[in-house]
């Protein structure tokens, strides 16, 4: 009777490992939970923090922030944090930023060991585009762009950051502001984030740099090294998949630069400078798709300029980078397919190349899913945070708590301010968002979903749209 329950008991416990490893997508959210189950287990202890022990929904809150690369903070890294815990939180970014199984397969690959079957597909599915190339290859571009930026922005942040601290203490700072940019985390030291730099153009164009070079992606950077195309004619050698990143973050910040600029002209810019308020301006256009930081105080802004923010949260990063959002492929690909068919064109069409239906089903999916997110988790809030208030007492808690919501989504990290008052049900309702924005939505679906294929498919019949 032993033998037959133990056998039992490998025999299930062998389908649930098996059940987890043939998916890349449950795989890859089970080892997110774990670093964020190790985080929350550190940041819990009375060693990380300068007071008394930060609470379990607390720990649990910043280790899901930082681990999803989000910046969202229900309490201040830089004073109620000790080395310790700031320590933590910078491993975790990094970690979370370039994903578990890229740093662990990298570590089996100098190890001189093979990476599993998992571990290739999460990789090249987070990496690529679906072209063959060879794992070694994609890993040692990431490792060699990872430390290469984050090492030139340390330096540069450290230059800048010098006059007036000592040489350790402005290092500390460079390094960790710039593992936070590279990765898209938006964790920073200081208490108003860079307000206090609005016109530093060293350090806000040392920062945008980082910001952008982690939110375009690695395929894009590791094609952009290979075929340089600020060489003539060089442009139209890349993929589609680059040439839709690059122009559509092009357009994004310049279009994020001017609107910013002429809705808080006479608000948040007022007082500063003309090339001080385009510098503003342009930085917040580059860390609202994803970053977190800010030179201008968000909880002031115009509700027009908030609402730009979230609409700039939403698109967010690119694919394979370290930053949230539906990706700007997908925003391409929709505003694409939206082109084509007031044309009357069938295929939807894209710098003379057509975008397969594939990648627009897949597109239209993560942009429904997000959408319906967001709205269940802003309800959420609304219901746990504001509950039977009337609308004439609450007014503007709506956009500042949808604000939030998007900004978890997202993995930015803006806030209006609202994120350290949330009660314990509402960090809880923000971290399942940072946790759902960080991993995809659709890889959370696809993860939970059944494989098994259709049998049998209904009779075709058209309806009535519009």
């Amino acid at each position: 009777m032993r033998r037959f329950f133990r056998k039992e008991k490998g025999r299930h416990g062998s389908g649930l490992r098996q059940w987890i490893l043939r998916s890349p997508a449950r795989f890859s959210i089970l080892a997110f939970a774990v670093l964020i189950a190790v985080g929350t287990g550190l940041l819990a202890l009375p060693a990380a923090s300068t007071g008394k022990a930060i609470g379990l929904i607390n720990a649990l809150f910043t280790a899901t922030s930082a681990s999803c690369v989000t910046g969202l903070v229900v309490l201040d890294t830089g004073k109620d944090f000790t080395g310790f815990g700031q320590g933590v939180i910078l491993v975790l970014i990094q970690v979370g930023g370039l994903g578990i199984m890229t740093l662990s397969t990298l570590f089996l690959l100098l190890a001189g060991k093979r990476a599993s079957l998992v571990g290739r597909l999460v990789i090249k599915d987070t990496l690529t585009d679906g072209k063959e190339r060879s794992l070694p290859s994609l890993l040692r571009d990431v490792f060699l762009f990872t430390v290469i930026i984050e090492g030139i922005g340390s330096l540069l942040l450290f230059i800048r950051l010098l006059p007036g601290r000592s040489v350790l203490g402005a290092l500390y700072l460079g390094v960790f502001h710039s593992i936070s940019a590279f990765c898209n985390a938006g964790f920073a030291l200081f208490s108003d984030s860079f307000v206090s730099y609005q016109e530093g153009w060293a350090l806000n164009g040392t920062l945008c740099l980082l910001i952008i070079s982690g939110g375009i992606g690695f395929l894009v950077l590791s094609e952009l090294k290979r075929k340089r195309p600020v060489k003539p004619r060089a442009w139209a050698r890349l993929s589609l998949h680059s040439k839709i990143v690059l122009f559509t973050t092009a357009i994004l910040l310049v279009a994020g630069t001017f609107l910013v600029l002429s809705m808080e002209w006479n608000n948040t810019l007022k007082g500063l400078s003309v090339p001080g308020k385009i510098l503003a301006s342009f930085f917040q256009s580059v860390t609202a798709r994803t970053a977190g930081f800010n030179t201008l105080p968000i909880g002031i802004m115009a509700n027009e300029t908030l609402f730009l923010m979230i609409l700039l949260m939403f698109v967010g990063a690119s694919p394979g980078s370290c930053g949230g959002g539906i990706k700007t492929t997908s925003f391409a690909s929709l505003i694409a397919l939206g082109i084509s068919r007031v044309r009357g064109k069938e295929k939807t069409h894209c710098f003379r190349r057509t975008i397969s239906e594939g990648s627009i089903g897949k597109a239209i999916s993560i942009a429904m899913i997000s959408g319906v997110v967001i709205a269940i988790a802003t309800m959420a809030l609304l219901i746990t945070e504001l509950g039977e208030m009337p609308h004439v007492a609450s007014r503007g808690k709506f956009l500042e708590l949808l604000f939030e919501v998007v900004s978890a989504f997202g993995t930015v990290g803006l806030s209006t301010g609202v994120t350290p008052g949330l009660s314990a049900v509402g960090k809880i309702i923000i971290t399942m968002v940072m946790f759902i924005g960080r991993l995809g939505p659709l890889v959370i679906a696809m993860a939970v979903s059944r494989e098994s294929a259709p049998r049998y498919y209904y009779a075709e019949e058209s309806i009535m749209i519009g």
